[in-house]
């Protein structure tokens, strides 16, 4: 089977529904809240693992309530919890408010996260043992530098999801294999306002690009072929929450397998079909059969 190793965050989604999220000193009345485990880091991993790899978590949580059940949520999909670390610090926490449409707007505390800013002992073997290494940008910059360079030392691919956005550092752009983002973070990373400009852009930075556009799809670009629109399914939204690291790990799994790179794409497109039309992050995300009945739909 597959193995995929994550290096990244873990938070407790505090989530808040309402008909439209707040403007600035502006009071809304909500119709729902709820408390779900995620971050970007357990997002994918547990995405990862739904699509039917072998998972392996790397990074840390507090030593509080929030912790001891976001290390349960990630077993429970499967996911080895052996390197993820338990600090004296309160776990990371998310707070999202999603409107009626299914956007949403988040504000992150990092809590045990903010530890995380070296490999542990250990973590550099997990990473060798992998086929593909998941990082993000939800725990501090060194990490996930040491990350993709043991990563590269050892022949294990990388995929790189620059969220939330920040200038990348070549020690860190020249060890990863693919880079995915959303609209708004290629046209941040690269000061472009057009999403295509800003994936030929960073193509100049790394391999492989991909740019997902929400309901229209994705582009995907490399630098030894022309440039392709995969389209996504159409579906309606009820949460966004958690579909962009639904694709990703999804992503991983196929590109794992060898899938062909279209092949690839259209079904980790599946895959975050299925997470909008439910709410919450890890709670939404689609198992490897009700991925490929999507696919195949």
């Amino acid at each position: 089977m597959t193995h995929i190793a994550v290096l990244g965050s873990m938070n407790m989604d505090l989530v808040a529904y309402a008909e439209k999220a707040p403007q600035l000193g502006e009071t809304v009345t909500g119709r729902a809240f709820r408390t779900i485990p995620g971050g970007k880091g357990a997002n994918q991993a547990i995405a990862a693992a739904r699509a039917g790899a072998t998972v392996s978590m790397i990074g840390a949580v507090g030593h509080d309530a929030y912790g001891v059940r976001m290390r349960e949520t990630l077993e429970h999909s499967g996911v080895d919890t052996d390197s993820l670390r338990t600090i004296e610090c309160p776990s990371g926490t998310a707070h999202i408010v999603v409107d009626d449409e299914g956007g949403n707007a988040i504000v992150v505390v990092p809590g045990a996260n903010g530890t995380v800013d070296h490999l542990a002992p250990g973590d550099e073997g997990v990473i060798a043992s992998a086929d593909m290494l998941l990082l993000q940008l939800e725990i501090p910059l060194a990490a996930v530098v040491a990350g993709a360079q043991a990563a590269r030392r050892h022949g294990v691919r990388t995929i790189l999801t620059p969220s939330p956005a920040r200038p990348l550092p070549s020690e860190l752009l020249d060890s990863v294999d693919l880079l995915v983002s959303n609209e708004r973070e290629a046209v941040t990373l690269t000061d472009l306002t057009d999403p295509r400009d800003a994936a030929a852009a960073l193509l100049d930075r790394v391999p492989q690009v991909v740019v997902t556009l929400g309901g229209a799809g994705s582009l995907y670009l490399t630098r030894d072929a022309a440039p392709m629109v995969i389209p996504a399914p159409r579906v309606t939204a009820v949460d966004s929450t958690g579909a962009g690291d639904t694709f990703v790990g999804a992503l991983a799994v196929a590109l794992a397998e060898e899938k062909p790179i279209r092949e690839a794409l259209s079904w980790a497109a599946a895959a975050a079909a299925i997470s909008v039309q439910r709410e919450g992050a890890t709670e939404s995300m689609p198992y490897r059969p009700e991925i490929e009945a999507q696919y195949t739909a």
